[in-house]
């Protein structure tokens, strides 16, 4: 018989429509990612730990830091005058934004870097080049945290990104 709804199966049409809405359904179930902290909230967790977590939290800021593809680590990428090797690669995003990749083979510097990194990533070139980043920083106290050698390459890897700034300011 035509158009009979034989052993009690819907037609396709209402399938689809059951699952439209069981699709927008888990959609607004889903949990979305927490937001990344900023650094204001990192500073203030930061200023309740003590010596031996504010480490660990470097380090884990570290290793949440974006992959840097081995092939971008070169002799052109090396931040020079850091005690671990440091690889900084910028790259501009469509709308002109600054994104930078970077790496380290110290797990601390990692978390250093990602510090830096949270005051530029995927701001405009004008932007970065008007950020006080040491300033930013400071609250972070990392010359009194950490040995200076862990600290040295900082002002170079800032430069380094000022400098990058500055050649896409239009």
């Amino acid at each position: 018989q035509a158009g009979s709804n034989r052993g009690g199966r819907r037609p396709l049409s209402a399938k689809a429509g059951f699952m439209t809405r069981f699709c927008a359904y888990m959609a607004a179930m889903t949990v979305q990612p927490a937001p990344k902290p900023t650094l204001a909230d990192l500073q203030d967790e930061y200023e309740f730990l003590d010596a031996d977590d504010r480490y660990r939290m470097l380090i884990d800021l570290g290793r949440a830091l974006e992959d840097m593809p081995d092939a971008l680590k070169t002799d052109a990428t090396l931040v020079r005058g850091c005690s671990a090797a440091v690889w900084v690669y910028p790259t501009v995003l469509d709308d002109g934004r600054l994104h930078f990749l970077a790496d380290s083979n110290a797990a601390i510097t990692n978390g250093i870097i990602a510090l830096v990194l949270m005051t530029v990533q995927d701001r405009a070139p004008a932007e970065i080049a008007a950020t006080d980043i040491a300033e930013a920083l400071t609250p972070f106290d990392l010359k009194n945290q950490l040995s200076s050698n862990r600290t040295q390459g900082i002002p170079n890897m800032i430069a380094l990104i000022r400098q990058t700034a500055g050649r896409y300011i239009g």
